[in-house]
C-alpha cells in the first residue's frame, strides 16, 4: 500500500525495535539511508539496527565506525533503498514477508512491503529519507548529514548522471550547513583506489566485447576468473560505470557470476535507451540509465538473451548484426 510522507513519519514516530534491512552487496544509497535513519532513531529514544546480507564496505567506515549493535527483539522492519525481496540476500531472507515499510527511489519497486513510500523521481533513497526526517522534525547532525550526502552523491555520480535533480542540489545544500566533510567523502568516494580496485579496472577493461555495431560492450567475471586472479570481491561497486565511458557506446553491460552458473547483470545507458526496460523482461529492473538483473546458465548463453534484449531497443536487428 502506498503511504505519503506525513503517513510514514506518522509511522516511524508511533512504533519501535526497529531493524532496518539494506539490499546485498551495499553501496552508497543503501548504506546512507539505513545509517541516516538508525542514527536519527535513536536520537527520539528508538531502538534501531541496521542489518545486511554482507559485511558493511570498509569505504563507508565513517558511516559505522561508531555504531554499536543494540540488543532488543525486533518488532518493526524497514528496507530502505530495495525495490525487490530477491535484492535482500541471503541472510535477510527471512523477513522478506515481513517488511512492514518500505521507503526507496526505484521505479521498478515490486511494493512487496505492507506500506510503501517511493519518490521515483528522487536521486536516491537518501534524498527521500532526508524528507522523511524533516517532517518528523529530527535535528540532523554531522554523522546523519554524511550519511545522507553520501547517497545521494553516489547515486548521481557526484552530479553527473541524468537523475541530478534541483531538489538533490537543495537538499546538498541544506547537509552542508551541518559541516559534512565533503572534500573528504568525493576523494574517497570518487577519486582514492586501491590498488585491488586498479587490477578490477584493468581486468575490465581487458575483458570488455563490442557487440550491436560497437554500440554496447559487456564484460564478464566468472568465478574462475577470480579465484585464478585474486580480484577483489569488494571492489566491484560502482565499476558498472566503466561500460559506457567508451565513444560511441549507448549501452554497457557488466556481468558477474555470483554462484555456479548463476549472473549478476548490471546494465548502464548512456543514451535515451531505457535499460530498465530491457532488464524487466529478465525479471530485474531499477533506473532508465541504470538497472539488473539475475541470469542462470551457460555465461555465452547469458549474453545472447541480453543482446536479444538490448538491439530492439538500439533499433538494431541482431540476427543481422
Amino acid at each position: 500500500m502506498q503511504i505519503n510522507l506525513k503517513e510514514t513519519a506518522d509511522f516511524l514516530k508511533a512504533h519501535n525495535n526497529y531493524y532496518i534491512l539494506t539490499h546485498q552487496s551495499p553501496d552508497g544509497d543503501t548504506m546512507g539511508s539505513g545509517f541516516g535513519l538508525c542514527y536519527a532513531l535513536r536520537k527520539i529514544g528508538k531502538n534501531a539496527n541496521v542489518v545486511c546480507s554482507d559485511e558493511f564496505p570498509k569505504r563507508y567506515y565513517f558511516m559505522h565506525d561508531s555504531y554499536e549493535p543494540q540488543k532488543f527483539t525486533p518488532e518493526t522492519i524497514v528496507a530502505v533503498d530495495v525495490a525487490d525481496t530477491k535484492l535482500l540476500g541471503p541472510k535477510l531472507a527471512q523477513y522478506g514477508e515481513y517488511v512492514d515499510l518500505c521507503i526507496d527511489h526505484h521505479i521498478s519497486n515490486t511494493d512487496y512491503a505492507k506500506q510503501l513510500l517511493v519518490y521515483p523521481d528522487a536521486a536516491a533513497a537518501c534524498e527521500v529519507i532526508y524528507r522523511v526526517l524533516a517532517e518528523m522534525e529530527i535535528p540532523l547532525d554531522k554523522l546523519i548529514a554524511e550519511c545522507l550526502y553520501t547517497g545521494i552523491a553516489t547515486d548521481t555520480g557526484c552530479f553527473k548522471y541524468a537523475n541530478t535533480t534541483r531538489l538533490a542540489h537543495i537538499i546538498t545544500a541544506k547537509l552542508m550547513d551541518y559541516g559534512i566533510n565533503l572534500e573528504r567523502i568525493n576523494r574517497e568516494m570518487f577519486d582514492l583506489k586501491s590498488r585491488a580496485r586498479l587490477k578490477v579496472e584493468q581486468y575490465i577493461n581487458s575483458a570488455m566485447e563490442f557487440y550491436l555495431d560497437d554500440q554496447c560492450t559487456m564484460a564478464a567475471v566468472t568465478l574462475d576468473t577470480i579465484k585464478e586472479t585474486g580480484l577483489a570481491q569488494e571492489e566491484f561497486e560502482g565499476i558498472s560505470g566503466m561500460s559506457v565511458q567508451i565513444e560511441g557506446v549507448k549501452v554497457g553491460v557488466i556481468i558477474k557470476e555470483k554462484e555456479h552458473g548463476k549472473f549478476k547483470v548490471s546494465m548502464r545507458s548512456a543514451s535515451d535507451v531505457d535499460v530498465s526496460a530491457i532488464c524487466r523482461k529478465f525479471d530485474g529492473g531499477g533506473h532508465v540509465k541504470a538497472a539488473g538483473c539475475t541470469l542462470e546458465g551457460e555465461l555465452e548463453d547469458v549474453k545472447l538473451k541480453l543482446l536479444s534484449g538490448i538491439a530492439p531497443a538500439l533499433g538494431i536487428d541482431l540476427w543481422l548484426a
